[in-house]
């Protein structure tokens, strides 16, 4: 195993469309969501451990999740896990990582990797990772993992990728965040675009480099710390800075400003779980169309429904069709498939309503 390969652990958010089984107290990336028997964190740590080594894998998340992350991935140590004291997005927390890694080992190489995605195929996934890390070896380039799209998903940002005698490593044209169904379908017709998975790999030094370029204010904030990484005194400059960060992504600040950037069409299957929807595919229905976990289910004339319950209770369901069945301790939601993009906002109004702890 190589000991210049380090990977980063995106696992901060909140998962708020996963309501109420996700809440800020305990988010999906810390739940067994798919009644597999682990957690989304432990599975893709796990994945991970099959091309990099243990020690240097970092887990960037909220504060708040600092002993959460410590029972689920036993043995990890304290300067693996980077808290962030406030929610900044995605680009602060991966320069903050970079420069930690850096300091460590100059030679580094990285992998920035959502903890909560879903993936099938470990063996195409680890094949595809090392072919990326000797792509980026002794080069400037910034490599993506991009997903065949089987529809015109407007949850998703898209890659648009350059012709290319090369199949395995393409030159990038354009990102395009999130783009309406019509446009998403014209993506499809002309079939050199891609889903963006949210998975990068490059140089620590190349990413850094780009840092500099594109977003100097946060490159020079954090460069202020230079004499703190990887000591005791990391956490405290942490909690001092990081709130006067920009809240920008990588995508935004970087990827899509960034020139060199190419594109690996991912072998393995992915979904990222971003809604109940997205969970249904990947597991599986009864004759019904129904799925079920933690719970058990009792249908009459109830079909394509998503059930989650608590311990394993016995859910009755007449005359129900497409809908949505979740709780947890605190609160029952039922809501129809079809407007399963409403539970985010759905969240917030029952917060308002009976109080911060139901979020």
């Amino acid at each position: 195993m190589n000991s210049n390969y380090y990977a980063i652990l995106m696992a901060g958010g909140v998962g708020s469309r996963f309501w109420p089984v996700s809440t800020s107290a305990c988010p999906k990336q810390f739940q067994d969501i798919l009644g597999a028997g682990e957690t989304l964190i432990q599975t893709t740590f796990a994945r991970l451990l099959k091309i990099v080594p243990q020690e240097n894998i970092y887990i960037l998340t909220n504060a708040r999740y600092e002993e959460t992350v410590k029972d689920q991935i036993p043995g990890i140590k304290q300067e693996q896990i980077v808290l962030e004291p406030v929610m900044r997005d995605t680009a602060p927390s991966i320069l903050l990582a970079a420069l930690k890694i850096q300091e460590r080992n100059k030679d580094a190489k990285m992998i920035v990797a959502p903890s909560d995605h879903w993936i099938q195929g470990v063996d195409k996934f680890v094949d595809d990772l090392n072919f990326a890390f000797e792509a980026v070896d002794d080069s400037d380039k910034l490599v993506t993992l991009g997903i065949k799209p089987t529809f015109p998903n407007t949850g998703y940002g898209y890659i648009k990728f350059e012709q290319s005698e090369d199949k395995r490593l393409i030159p990038v044209e354009q990102f395009t965040e999130k783009p309406t169904f019509k446009r998403a379908e014209k993506f499809l017709e002309e079939g050199n675009y891609a889903w963006n998975a949210g998975i990068f790999i490059w140089n620590v030094s190349s990413i850094i480099k780009n840092f500099e370029k594109y977003l100097p204010e946060m490159f020079n904030l954090f460069q202020k710390g230079k004499d703190y990484w990887n000591t005791e005194e990391e956490q405290g400059f942490i909690n001092d800075n990081y709130h006067l960060a920009n809240k920008i992504s990588i995508d935004y600040g970087i990827i899509e400003k960034a020139e060199n950037v190419f594109m690996i069409p991912a072998n393995f299957g992915w979904n990222d779980l971003g809604t109940w929807g997205s969970l249904q595919e990947q597991l599986p229905q009864d004759d019904a169309g129904n799925t079920v976990i933690n719970a058990r289910l009792l249908p009459f004339e109830a079909e394509g429904n998503i059930v989650r319950a608590e311990e394993n209770k016995i859910v009755v369901l007449e005359g129900l069709k497409d809908y949505i069945v979740l709780e947890n301790e605190q609160v029952l939601l039922i809501v129809p498939k079809k407007n399963e993009q409403a539970i985010k906002e759905i969240r917030q109004k029952a917060i308002e309503k009976f109080g911060d702890k139901l979020g």
